[in-house]
């Protein structure tokens, strides 16, 4: 059986960690990908491996800050460490940190991966929807940043590919060779769970999964990874969305 992850980032909403690590672990995932806000500074981190350990779980993959990767990458490095992180991802940039040349910034992110991939780990994109925003040139952001380095890799975030418009299965063949990790996420029909971001739970949106899935085990993708950025009862999304992954 294949071991999923869940993006913890999904129950920052709802109860103390420790609950939520239990509950994951309950339901039979075996990891979690953290988000930056779990591990600002080397304490912090320790306390959470050791909860991780407590819940026998393991955290293979984490977002870190494109500000703490590129001007405190040491820093990064002891955190993954301390929680045996594999796969460093950054996950966004604000609005207002945006580039307009986003070739230029897929160079500025491959340069401050060095230190990452010099420490032996993996590094990657995770992507939303801005970056299938044709640019003035008609080109899409996310193939100009892949473009500045072929070092970068990528956890594609199958949600906000169908969000944009696009077939999540073209562009996890499209990049198969890049894939770290895939985010397993469903988009609501259309006025359904406005509450919830339009976001559903796995198997229980519109994405047609059985070509989706067929590309990812295709592509080198390391990591599936459950996530909605809004659930109303996160052990509920939780619970459908593994079960819906095992009968993959």
């Amino acid at each position: 059986m294949r071991d999923y992850s869940y993006q913890l980032y999904s129950s920052r909403n709802f109860g103390p960690l420790p609950e939520t690590l239990r509950m994951v672990a309950g339901l039979g995932y075996t990891q979690v990908e953290g988000y930056g806000g779990l591990y600002p500074d080397v304490e912090t981190a320790a306390k959470l491996e050791a909860e991780l350990a407590a819940s026998g779980l393991k955290m293979p993959t984490g977002h870190f800050g494109f500000d703490m990767v590129s001007e405190t990458p040491t820093l990064a490095i002891e955190i993954a460490r301390i929680l045996d992180v594999e796969a460093i991802i950054v996950p966004f940039l604000p609005p207002e940190a945006r580039p307009s040349d986003w070739a230029a910034f897929g160079r500025k992110l491959a340069e401050a991966g060095k230190p990452i991939r010099d420490a032996g780990l993996a590094f990657g994109w995770h992507n939303h929807d801005f970056e299938f925003a044709p640019t003035a040139s008609g080109e899409l952001p996310l193939d100009q940043l892949l473009a500045g380095g072929d070092e970068i890799g990528l956890e594609l975030d199958l949600g906000w590919v169908a969000r944009a418009g696009h077939a999540p299965a073209d562009w996890a063949t499209k990049y198969a060779d890049r894939l770290v990790a895939v985010h397993l996420k469903d988009v609501a029909p259309e006025g359904d769970c406005e509450d919830e971001g339009g976001w559903a739970d796995l198997g229980h949106g519109t994405i047609d999964w059985a070509p989706v899935i067929a590309a990812v085990d295709a592509s080198s993708a390391r990591f599936r990874v459950m996530e909605h950025d809004n659930p109303s009862d996160d052990a509920r999304f939780a619970r459908r969305s593994i079960a819906t992954a095992q009968a993959f």
